[in-house]
């Protein structure tokens, strides 16, 4: 279709004066990108950062006194050590106010840390509340293959409210 001169004519009396466009000659500089192997493995990272914890899983721990574990092959006297107040956590996690869902999420993400701050001992605040994340938090830290043990922590770190865990540390992990 074609535009007649009589269209031309309103059109540029509608726009008024145009000023033409300079071409713009920069060109955008490239960045080198990273690596696939740099991202495949800060991706594998991520998803060790992310693990996952079963619901469904239902750990034989003793209902009686308070909450411990200890991993097979681990001494018992881990344990008492940790109800003794021998160890002081290196990191602290505290869950009030999350859900269930952020619960997991953070105590994943905690128990990546420990492995690249090569912390020894955490103490995970689950508080006492309606006993939701004090009956779940030590259902997943069973199933974490990273956990040596838990106790209930002594008064000073949360008591009845608070759980001491030993992890066991790997080398896989450099200090930066």
């Amino acid at each position: 279709m074609r535009i007649s001169d009589e269209d031309k004519q309103l059109f540029s009396e509608a726009i008024g004066k145009v000023k033409p466009m300079v071409v713009d000659t920069i060109h955008p500089v490239k960045t080198p990108g990273k690596s696939k192997s740099k991202l495949v493995e800060k991706k594998s990272s991520k998803q060790v950062a992310q693990f996952h914890f079963s619901d469904e899983f239902e750990p034989n721990l003793n209902k009686q006194g308070p909450m411990q574990y200890v991993r097979e092959g681990v001494d018992s006297f881990e344990v008492k050590n940790l109800r003794r107040g021998y160890y002081s956590p290196d990191l602290i996690l505290d869950l009030h106010g999350l859900d269930q869902h952020q619960a997991k999420k953070e105590l994943a993400a905690l128990l990546y840390a420990c492995q690249k701050e090569h912390a020894q001992c955490i103490c995970i605040v689950h508080g006492i509340g309606s006993h939701i994340l004090k009956n779940k938090v030590p259902h997943w830290l069973v199933q974490h293959p990273d956990v040596m043990a838990f106790h209930q922590a002594p008064l000073e770190w949360g008591g009845n409210g608070a759980l001491l865990a030993l992890i066991e540390l790997k080398d896989k992990f450099n200090r930066d």
